[in-house]
Formats: C-alpha cells, sequence, structure tokens
C-alpha cells in the first residue's frame, strides 16, 4: 500500500486509479490488471488503515464451516504473494476442528514432511472429494467464500492425501492466494477497501488485465505436484465437491515436489 507499488506510481502519473485486481484460476494461474475499481456488485469490506506500517489488513468477524458458525474478532493480512493460509489460535482451532469433524475420509497420521496439520486419504476409486462450505464474515457482514480450501499431496507414487490448506500460526493471520481462488479480489487504496466477487479467471470484464503465472504454480495450487490436475470445482447444497484427476506421478517428480515442501517448511518458521 506504500507509494513505491506499482499500482500508487501509476495512480501519480495520472495513468490509473490506485487500485488493482487480481484473480486465480483452479489451476493457480490467473489475471491482475492495474487501475480496476472492481464492480456495483462485489462484495467489500473495509482495511484496518495503519499509517507506520501500511498494509491490506482487514478484520474477520465470523468463520462458517458447514453446518456450523461462531462468531470471531480477529484481523488478517490479504496476501496473494503467500501460498497458504495462516491462523493463529483461536480461529486455526475451530476451524480446523470444525473441518475435521464434518470429513467423512479417514485422516492421515501426523507427516514431518507436511505443513499441514489436517490430512486425509483420498480413495484411489474416487475422483471427488466431499468437503463442507468455508466461510469468512468480513467486518460490515459481508461473506468471503472460500471455495478451494484443500491441497492434494502425494505422499508416495500413486498415493495421495488432500490437506486442510491452513498452517497454524503463533501470532500472525495471512489469508494466501489459496483462500482467494475463483475470486476476482480487488485492493482498491483509493476507497481503502477490499472487494472480491465469484468471477471467471479466464476472462476479461471491460479491462485490460496481464497475465499472472506465479511462482510453483501447478493444477490446484502452488505446491501441489506438476502432474495432479483438477477437472473443476462444483458446489452442493451439503458442501463442495472437488473432482480431481491424479495421473502417475513419477518420482523425480515426487523428489522435486518434497523439496518444495521443505523450502515451505523453513518458511512457516520466518512465519511463525
Amino acid at each position: 500500500m506504500e507509494k513505491i507499488s506499482v499500482p500508487s506510481i501509476l495512480s501519480s502519473r495520472g495513468l490509473t486509479s490506485d487500485s488493482f485486481s487480481m484473480c486465480f484460476g483452479h489451476d493457480g494461474i490467473g489475471r491482475i490488471s492495474f487501475g480496476d475499481n472492481g464492480s456495483s456488485d462485489q462484495e467489500e469490506t473495509p482495511f484496518n488503515l495503519n499509517q507506520l506500517r501500511p498494509t491490506y489488513n482487514i478484520s474477520i468477524t465470523g468463520v462458517s464451516v458447514g453446518n456450523s458458525s461462531i462468531d470471531a474478532g480477529f484481523s488478517s493480512l490479504f496476501d496473494s504473494g503467500t501460498s497458504f493460509t495462516y491462523l493463529a489460535d483461536p480461529a486455526y482451532t475451530y476451524l480446523s476442528e470444525s473441518f475435521n469433524a464434518q470429513v467423512q475420509d479417514k485422516r492421515q497420521a501426523p507427516d514431518s514432511r507436511i505443513p499441514f496439520e489436517y490430512c486425509y486419504h483420498k480413495s484411489s476409486n474416487h475422483t471427488k472429494i466431499q468437503i463442507p462450505d468455508l466461510s469468512l464474515i468480513t467486518k460490515g457482514g459481508s461473506d468471503f467464500p472460500v471455495s478451494e480450501p484443500v491441497i492434494v499431496i502425494s505422499v508416495q507414487q500413486h498415493e495421495y492425501v488432500y490437506c486442510l490448506g491452513i498452517v497454524k500460526s503463533s501470532r500472525l493471520n495471512i489469508i494466501g492466494q489459496n483462500f482467494m481462488t475463483g475470486l476476482r479480489i480487488v485492493f482498491d487504496s483509493e476507497r481503502n477497501i477490499l472487494g472480491w466477487k465469484k468471477f471467471n479467471c479466464y476472462e476479461s470484464e471491460d479491462s485490460n488485465p496481464l497475465p499472472v503465472n506465479p511462482k510453483n504454480s501447478s493444477a490446484l495450487s502452488p505446491t501441489a505436484p506438476k502432474n495432479y490436475t483438477p477437472e473443476g470445482m462444483k458446489g452442493n447444497g451439503n458442501g463442495t465437491q472437488v473432482t480431481v484427476l491424479t495421473p502417475p506421478l513419477s518420482h523425480s517428480s515426487h523428489l522435486n515436489f518434497m523439496s518444495r515442501i521443505l523450502i515451505l517448511l523453513l518458511l512457516s518458521l520466518i512465519i511463525l
């Protein structure tokens, strides 16, 4: 949000407004549009302004997981450059345990190679994962839907688990890229608001977006196996069904993926 950012520089030169949007598709690839102020039908919440440390920080007032919800009161950074979401207690424990209580698949034993605590075995006979709907209630009452909260990981050849893509933090709350999937997120520094709406990230809407291909992008998430390709996602009345395809993973791809997990663990230590 500082004046050294690209949107601020473009705005100071009269080229665009001091606002931009980002949109990530379900394959991790998306678009960026400078000067995008969003649309009249988007949901919005105000930024928490801090002149000494300007960041994209918002207030979360509630959490909803499937058939349960609670009032909450915490602030969180919104950072598209962070691959996954980091939450501190009590939000982390409530969200994770509520998710776990509503998942039918067998939970995976703790694995030191994986930074996620709640992982589940994915049956090789099924291509659909049934998970509860998840959303955050923001200051002002707007609902922020999380369409793709899980990460699919290869633990060994032909064996996969899916994990709730949240890392436990001791202090910082960060909404990362995985929680932004399927939404156009508007960072508006002129109105000091965060806006969002469900959006097809492969299409433009009265704008000239630039394509974005984030580092380590892949099928479902920035650190998913390279050979993993999701077919799509669709909601139903009882939660969300994630339809996936999981072709064989080569040994070299598996090693490459595990090296990226180790890098993520090191980054987690820095954030925590």
